[in-house]
């Protein structure tokens, strides 16, 4: 078999980007961030008659928070004639797909006690059993730091690395510790050759929820300064947002009382995009402080994807 030709390789060969979200140090708001990229990137313009494809792929098997972030707790996964059917967190449109070792537990308490081996069958799995289809973007939520699952990444997803499918996304906060472990991150994508799209500074100040002002109650700036020292693109600054991580907390599920509290905050120029789409972990983010701010960072990474090399349409044959 040539190392362009393997099941994971054939699997996701009509997936047109993999964007790996990493951070050096848990804690820092890494699965947050990823699932606002896939939002963000769902609800993203497209120059095709086709709406964006999504999909995102929650590869923290120790501690997976994808499904809970997105409403999707009590969902399982079901087999077809093709492979594992990923959830989709927007239903029947069917344009963002979801999967994570959450989905297989029996209850979302028990634990994951694996060892390297076991990690890297369930990646694999994960990438050549389950029926992607056809995506825009397929975002992939890391454990924090470098280890057994990004190594398995890494060598699964090498034939669509040589095609420039591939790239990654490093979230810090602020603080010196945090920023000291993403340099390790850095230092892993620059050993695998792992090209970077940017870095995030989470948690950088806090969103007043009744005036929506933004105050610096921790340390600032400290991702950007990294972000030149390095010479890598600096994506943004995201608040600590209140409304944010209760509908995250939620997974959308957010009553009428607070649905009219985020309307009364959200700016008025955004409120003309704000018609209800029905998939409502997106139209609660919509209403949040933080939305605007993360289309900016999501609008730099698609700009960023389109200039990296063109890939080659894969054959229909």
């Amino acid at each position: 078999m040539a190392l362009t030709d393997t099941p994971v390789s054939r699997r996701l060969q009509n997936v047109k980007h993999i964007i790996i979200v990493l951070s050096g140090k848990g804690g820092v708001g890494k699965s947050s961030v990823a699932t606002q990229l896939a939002l963000s990137l769902y609800a993203s313009p497209s120059s095709s008659a086709q709406l964006p494809r999504v999909g995102i792929l929650d590869v923290d098997l120790t501690g997976p928070s994808i499904p809970r972030m997105l409403g999707l707790d009590k969902h399982g996964v079901h087999q077809s004639s093709d492979g594992w059917v990923p959830v989709y967190a927007d239903g029947a449109t069917a344009r963002l797909a979801c999967m994570s070792v959450g989905f297989l537990l029996k209850r979302k308490e028990d634990s994951v006690v694996w060892r390297g081996p076991k990690k890297n069958a369930m990646i694999r799995q994960f990438l050549s059993d389950v029926r992607w289809g056809e995506l825009d973007y397929l975002v992939v939520d890391t454990p924090p730091g470098t280890s057994d699952e990004h190594l398995s990444l890494m060598e699964h997803l090498a034939p669509l690395q040589a095609q420039s499918r591939l790239s990654s996304v490093l979230v810090t906060t602020p603080q010196v510790v945090a920023l000291t472990d993403a340099m390790k991150c850095l230092s892993f994508t620059r050993a695998v050759s792992l090209p970077v799209l940017g870095l995030v500074e989470n948690m950088s100040g806090y969103v007043c929820p009744c005036c929506g002002e933004i105050t610096n109650v921790f340390s600032t700036g400290g991702g950007e300064e990294m972000a030149r020292r390095e010479g890598l693109p600096f994506l943004g600054a995201l608040p600590v947002d209140t409304q944010l991580v209760d509908l995250l907390d939620s997974g959308g599920k957010e009553d009428d009382r607070k649905a009219e509290e985020t309307n009364k905050t959200a700016g008025q120029a955004d409120r003309s995009a704000m018609e209800e789409t029905g998939f409502v972990v997106l139209d609660g983010y919509r209403r949040t402080p933080t939305h605007t701010l993360f289309k900016a960072i999501a609008d730099k990474i698609i700009g960023s994807l389109e200039n990296l090399p063109a890939v080659a349409e894969p054959s229909k044959t």
